[in-house]
């Protein structure tokens, strides 16, 4: 019987769930692989840095962990060992956060990477030679895998269970543990988090004034001139300060107001739309769907709170 060995690190304030999950995961997708006369089985271990550096897994999971980021000194002993491991043929993978310690390695340098949607900016400054795909649950670059956020572990499992041991027993696994294998984006889940730290109080000074306005219609002539600014130099200064266009803001400002209407009230999808300031519902329906990846109604029938409540009765 060939294994294959699985580590999943341990370090400080990692999440512990997911290091328990995978394992149990991996153990029914086991039990599956022997049903079905499978030669190959997945070997996990849990593994820390004060156990030696001596273990060349073939795989490595790296998890998140329930405080900040690991900063690259914290993160210099793993970051080593990982880069190790990685030179002699394992494939790296992380949760959440945990694709910071593979960026202090220098493992995501010129690599597609996602992490959890609300670092998405630090882990750009951190890590600007990375190509950063914040609205995917999943990245599979080869040898270096990454899920987004806290849970997406499910996700990251099922991907190495088909590798391992094949479509089927992956698919059998997913039946058993009730997770969705596939057709999620992390986008469907993630909010709008506005850069309020930047320090560019005219700038800052708009951004308190949109939210007040709940999304309502506003020019970038207006924007400019509460900020007391020329209209060139607003532009520079608030794409410089928030990441985005003036426009862009606005329209994720407005979704994110659609998105709790959706999920909290019973208003219809044209009185949520005028709401927050579109009077062409069609074009609500247009942005919402390129926003979150999720058009309106599926929106609300996945995440309205009488909705969940009723398929629980």
């Amino acid at each position: 019987m060939k294994t294959v060995d699985v580590a999943l690190m341990l370090y400080p304030n990692c999440q512990m769930a997911s290091v328990h999950g995978l394992g149990d995961l991996f153990s029914v997708a086991n039990q599956y692989a022997s049903d079905h006369g499978g030669a190959v089985r997945i070997r996990s271990y849990q593994w820390s840095l004060d156990m030696g550096a001596e273990e060349r897994p073939a795989y490595v999971i790296v998890p998140g962990r329930l405080t900040p980021p690991m900063e690259k000194g914290e993160a210099r002993d793993i970051s080593a060992w990982l880069r190790d491991c990685h030179g002699q043929g394992a494939t790296i993978a992380s949760v959440c956060v945990g694709a910071f310690i593979l960026g202090h390695s220098g493992l995501l340098d010129g690599r597609r990477a996602t992490t959890h949607w609300y670092y998405t900016e630090a882990f750009k400054a951190a890590f600007p030679e990375s190509k950063l795909a914040p609205g995917d649950i999943l990245i599979e670059d080869g040898d270096i895998i990454t899920a987004a956020g806290m849970m997406a572990w499910t996700d990251l499992g099922l991907r190495l269970v088909h590798r391992i041991l094949g479509p089927t027993v992956m698919a059998d696994t997913a039946k058993f543990l009730l997770v969705d294998p596939a057709g999620r984006e992390q986008r469907h889940y993630s909010r709008f988090a506005p850069n309020l730290t930047h320090g560019d109080k005219a700038i800052l000074k708009v951004q308190h004034w949109l939210q007040a306005r709940a999304g309502k219609e506003v020019s970038v002539e207006a924007m400019s001139a509460e900020a007391g600014l020329e209209t060139r130099t607003f532009l520079r200064r608030f794409q410089k300060a928030t990441g985005v266009r003036p426009t862009e803001y606005v329209q994720d400002l407005r979704v994110a107001l659609a998105r709790e209407k959706l999920e909290f009230s019973r208003d219809t999808v044209e009185q949520i739309a005028w709401d927050v300031g579109y009077k062409d519902p069609a074009a609500f329906r247009r942005v919402f769907q390129r926003i979150t990846g999720l058009g309106v109604g599926a929106y609300r029938e996945r995440f309205n709170a009488n909705a969940v409540l009723g398929n629980l009765a």
